[in-house]
């Protein structure tokens, strides 16, 4: 009877998710595990328009600086990292050396604290805000144990090219499988912590996305599964592709089965939907295997993914901060690492 009810609930809940949706960038993140301490974290960056994304590789040691005034955080790097970046003003998804993996995805229910740069509460650009998880952790539990120690008040301002102000939530894993959810709603964190919580889309808040997987775990996912780029259909498909794909140790494989999970969660190309103008095609797409530290980028008219290993890179100081140009759409195929190229780093958007 309990369970009953447990499904009643969430199909209440998933079917007042359906009429209530709020217009949202269309972005999935998906975590793949199979054996051998096999993880990889695939996601999709859907947007409106051109974000002229950019690869860059930042060193440890990096002086850092939240980017909002006197109150700001500071930090040094303590990881070297991977990224793709946003009009080069932000830091929108990476792995760090140690496997830790940070992606940003829109969520317009979210609310910031009021934020006083004269004060004495540490503030950080909401640009900045997983570029500060990628630089300082090693671990999922070590980056939530602290952001719930020591919160950072997150600083938004206006998305480029529009007049509203950037609302998103932060997705953590690890190479251990361990996954977090970040949320800032009525100007409060909500921390959402449990290796089971592989998928995260847009929304609802993460709470509601819950109920939806609930509701979609009662289904028989090889007969009924939902097909459009709503958020709540792409969560579904997620979800059930995850564990219903090959598990396996082969890296060729599991990298392969993440990018067939996220191309299938992905808007095609060039797709508008009438009455949903933010529900929008997919831009790029990145997989992060987290246990052989290999970060693969796909652009849709890309003939072929990219992909930088790790474990070949120098991520010492000496190594300086390099970038990979692909926000023309060129054509780079395969392993990338020598043609990244010294530069100085981009500043993140502040106030």
């Amino acid at each position: 009877m309990n369970r009953i009810k447990r499904v009643l609930m969430s199909a209440f809940v998933f079917g007042a998710f359906i009429f209530g949706l709020s217009e949202a960038e269309a972005c999935t993140r998906v975590v793949y595990k199979g054996p051998n301490n096999t993880v990889i974290t695939a996601r999709s960056m859907d947007w409106k328009e051109e974000i002229m994304p950019n690869i860059w590789v930042f060193p440890r040691g990096m002086e850092r600086t939240g980017e909002v005034g006197k109150a700001s955080v500071k930090w040094k790097s303590k990881y070297g990292s991977v990224i793709t970046s946003a009009f080069d003003i932000a830091t929108t998804d990476g792995m760090n050396e140690k496997g830790v993996v940070a992606n940003i995805l829109w969520l317009v229910e979210s609310q910031y604290p009021d934020y006083n740069p004269e004060g004495s509460n540490k503030g950080i650009s909401l640009a900045a805000w997983a570029q500060y998880v990628l630089d300082n952790y090693a671990s999922v539990d070590e980056a939530v144990s602290d952001l719930q120690k020591n919160p950072l008040v997150v600083v938004t301002a206006n998305t480029p090219g529009r007049t509203t102000l950037a609302t998103v939530h932060l997705t953590i894993s690890d190479a251990k499988g361990d996954n977090a959810v970040l949320e800032y709603i009525d100007g409060k964190l909500k921390v959402y912590h449990d290796a089971s919580y592989t998928v995260v889309t847009n929304s609802p808040t993460f709470d509601k996305q819950l109920a939806i997987r609930d509701y979609w775990n009662y289904l028989p996912g090889n007969k009924v599964l939902p097909g459009t780029g709503r958020s709540e259909d792409r969560f579904a498909r997620a979800s059930y592709y995850a564990t219903a794909v090959e598990q396996s140790a082969d890296e060729r494989v599991s990298v392969g089965a993440a990018f067939s999970i996220i191309r299938n969660v992905s808007v095609p190309y060039g797709v508008h939907i009438d009455g949903e103008p933010n529900l929008s095609s997919t831009k790029w797409r990145t997989v992060s295997d987290q246990k052989n530290l290999v970060y693969y980028y796909e652009d849709p008219i890309a003939l072929t993914p990219m992909w930088l290993d790790l474990k070949a890179i120098d991520f010492s100081a000496k190594g300086g901060v390099r970038k990979l140009d692909v926000s023309k759409k060129q054509q780079h195929a395969g392993l990338v690492n020598n043609k990244l190229e010294v530069t100085k780093p981009f500043q993140f958007l502040g106030i």
